[in-house]
Order: structure tokens, then C-alpha cells, then sequence
């Protein structure tokens, strides 16, 4: 199976510092992660500079700071089309067709709305005249004609207007709604043949979760939840696991994705143990949340191996949820209670843990286990919609990180 070939262009790239360049950067990676053979096309960056598994090419009159860019933006932003505009729009048709020509997908960040390099956007336009680009995405983030401070550096006619000329072969993307209005005034089409892409995050950095962190809470499916209960503990009877088995199913009777990790195995060498472990495997079952309810103890990289972190990675987990949740029968102290509070994560437990009752005062949601699973299920709800931060947390992981928008945004743009 031939995989998408998917080209983005900018005037620079990694290591140049800038806005675009951190999208550019973030695109790349997404692509690759989703199968794409990604081709970053610019004037200037460097190849160790870009994330693992993308190509590079440098195409140096890309480059708005190039000198010969540099000297014909000068004349153009006075008024005038300077004599050598066309020898560079030649220039870079010719380095840029048998790149783009075994693309499927050519993004282009910028350079249809904005002035920086004129002769690369005349160039654009001549390809996609000559239809030696199959599909070509305009990544839209400013417009210079609709610009208070760059305004004045365009003129009617060519080659300005082509920075406000609609094509119909061209998909437009936009960064947000605001964005989407002001294109759609500017080139004078429908707005419905604009796109909304808002950028994204990535939690990995963001979060500072290590490669096996983030590859075990991609496969946890903590990524992807709505609402992530964590319990760092071990397998045993004292934790009241049974209870907490049963308040996640409540929580996916309400029609959201929770998700309950539970890091702690139980003894492998306890055949008690191992036999409790079982019986919550059928519970789990019995109750229908298999993909609700995991256990870190079985899912490492091969699913029939036992799979054992370490209190690094804990925390990783504990970064990424929504509550530490803590529904014990017994406890000497609850030192989850302290690793929650530090990590700014809301905790729910039983009084029955004493640094919950002992440390916790009134920042603490102790309910009583005996209570209905479905009362506390609500009870976590409500505790996690009060709280602001916890409301944007939970929709920027859900909705904005940038394998979601991905998923959900880019490629049905894509070919």
C-alpha cells in the first residue's frame, strides 16, 4: 500500500523561531505519526531541526530574507514590479515542479495572502495554472490586504492582487472563525468554501511525558477520554476496586468516555491475589467496561506480558488526569492524597483514607462508600464542571491536541 505524500511549504522552518514554524513543525509530526512521507519545502531551516522522520529541502529564494527576495520586496512594497521578478518566478517554478509533482498534498503556509515573497507566490500560482500540483491546501494565517501595518506595502494589480484572488482549485484553511470572515470579505467567495483549523497542542511536551509515557496513556486511552479517573494503588481487596468498577460504569451510563486507570498489579507470585485480579476482569466484563476500566498491569507493549511502571511514570499518568480517585475500605495514610494535591489534580476518596480526612480539610471531596456507585458518579461530575481549569483542561485534550484535530479536522482535507 503506497503511502500520502504530503509537502508543506513555508519561507522558513525549523530552527528559525516563529509562529508558523512551531505549526509547520507540529504538522510535520502529526503527518508522520499518521503514515504520511512528509516532505518540509523552505528558504531556510535544517533538516536536524525538523521532527524525526520528515525530509527537508532547501530552496534558498524561498527564503523571505533571501537578498534577491529581499531587493524585490523593496520595489514592490514602493509600487513598482522590478525587472527581475520573473527570472525569480522562473527560478522557482523550476526548483519547485519536480518536488511537488509526486505530492498528493501540498500545503502552503502563507504565502497566498501574505507579501513576504511575491515571486513564490506568482510561482504557486504557475504551477497550479500548469496543474503540476495535484492538491494544494493555502494554510491562511495572516492576509496582508486586510492587514493595519502591512496594508500599504501592496498595490492594485499584478502580482499583489493574486494575495486576494480566489481559486477555486485551492482548499483555504483559516486558524479560526474571525480569520474565516475577514478571508472569505477578502477573496470574495462563499465562506463555506473556507476551512476552520484551530492549531493544537501536544500534551507530551506540554505535560513533559517521556516516550514510554506517552505510548502507555496512548494505549490506556487516556489521549481520548472525556474524563480520566486515575487510582495509584495496587491490586488488592482494601482498595475497593469493585466499587470503583462500578461508578465508572455509571459515569458511561451518562453518554460521556471515562476513563479509569488503575497503575498498581497485583502479586504475581499471591495466588490470592492473582485470583482477586481475575474476578475484577469479570466484573469489568459484566458490567461492559472493558475499554472504561484498564489496568496498567496489562497493558504494557506486548498485551500478555505483565506490564510494571515505576513512580515516574505514575506521575505522567497522574499529569493527564481529571481526579485521583480513592475509594479504599482501609488505608494507613494515602500518600496519593499529597501527589495529587501537588500535581494540581482534584481527589475523591473515602474517609477511610486518613490523609484524605487528616490533610485534605474541606479541599477534599470524602464521601462514604457505601453511597450508590451512580450518586458518586455524579458527585465527581459536578466536582470537575465547577472547576474552570478542569472544563478547558478536558476540552483542549479531547478536542485540541493535534492528533485530534488531525483526525477530525485535516484529513478529510486531505488526498
Amino acid at each position: 500500500m503506497k503511502q500520502t505524500r504530503t509537502a508543506i511549504l513555508h519561507y522558513s522552518a525549523s530552527p528559525v523561531i516563529g509562529g508558523v514554524e512551531v505549526v509547520v513543525d507540529a504538522h510535520a509530526a502529526t503527518f508522520v505519526e499518521a503514515g504520511h512521507v512528509v516532505m518540509v519545502i523552505a528558504g531556510r531551516g535544517t533538516h536536524d531541526a525538523l521532527p524525526a522522520g520528515t525530509d527537508f529541502v532547501l530552496v534558498p529564494e524561498m527564503d523571505s530574507q533571501h537578498p534577491r527576495i529581499l531587493a524585490a520586496s523593496r520595489s514592490l512594497e514602493a509600487g513598482a514590479v522590478p525587472a527581475d521578478f520573473q527570472a525569480l518566478v522562473d527560478l522557482l517554478v523550476d526548483a519547485l515542479r519536480p518536488l511537488l509533482a509526486q505530492m498528493n498534498n501540498v500545503i502552503v503556509h502563507n504565502a497566498f495572502t501574505k507579501h513576504f515573497n511575491l515571486p513564490l507566490t506568482a510561482a504557486l500560482y504557475r504551477l497550479l495554472d500548469a496543474r503540476a500540483i495535484r492538491h494544494c491546501i493555502a494554510w491562511c494565517h495572516d492576509f496582508t490586504w486586510t492587514s493595519p501595518h502591512s496594508r500599504a506595502k501592496v498595490h492594485e494589480g499584478y502580482p499583489w492582487d493574486l494575495l486576494r484572488t480566489y481559486r477555486p482549485d485551492v482548499t483555504y484553511v483559516v486558524v479560526s472563525e474571525s480569520r474565516r470572515r475577514d478571508l472569505g470579505g477578502l477573496l470574495g467567495c462563499p465562506l463555506d468554501a473556507i476551512h476552520t483549523v484551530y492549531n493544537g497542542v501536544d500534551p507530551a511536551t506540554l505535560l513533559g511525558l517521556s516516550p514510554a509515557g506517552y505510548e502507555l496513556a496512548r494505549r490506556l486511552g487516556m489521549l481520548a477520554s472525556d474524563l480520566n479517573l486515575l487510582m495509584p494503588v495496587r491490586v488488592t481487596q482494601a482498595k475497593n476496586i469493585e466499587y470503583a468498577l462500578r461508578v465508572v460504569a455509571a459515569l458511561k451510563a451518562r453518554v460521556i468516555r471515562p476513563k479509569l486507570v488503575l497503575t498498581g498489579p497485583p502479586d504475581p507470585h499471591d495466588p490470592a491475589s492473582m485470583a482477586y485480579f481475575r474476578e475484577l476482569q469479570a466484573l469489568r466484563r459484566e458490567l461492559n467496561v472493558e475499554a472504561e476500566m484498564r489496568f496498567v498491569f496489562e497493558s504494557g507493549p506486548n498485551p500478555d506480558a505483565a506490564h510494571v511502571i515505576d513512580v515516574s511514570t505514575v506521575g505522567e499518568l497522574l499529569r493527564l488526569s481529571d481526579v485521583m480517585f480513592m475509594p479504599s475500605h482501609r488505608e494507613g495514610f494515602g500518600m496519593p492524597i499529597l501527589e495529587a494535591g501537588l500535581a494540581g489534580i482534584p481527589v475523591v476518596a473515602t474517609e477511610a483514607v486518613p490523609a484524605a480526612r487528616e490533610l485534605g480539610d474541606d479541599d477534599v471531596l470524602i464521601f462514604n462508600p457505601e453511597d450508590p456507585p451512580d450518586y458518586i458518579a455524579g458527585q465527581i461530575l459536578d466536582l470537575v464542571d465547577q472547576i474552570p481549569v478542569q472544563r478547558l483542561r478536558r476540552r483542549v485534550r479531547g478536542r485540541y491536541t493535534w492528533r485530534a484535530i488531525y483526525e477530525r479536522d485535516i484529513k478529510p482535507l486531505l488526498k
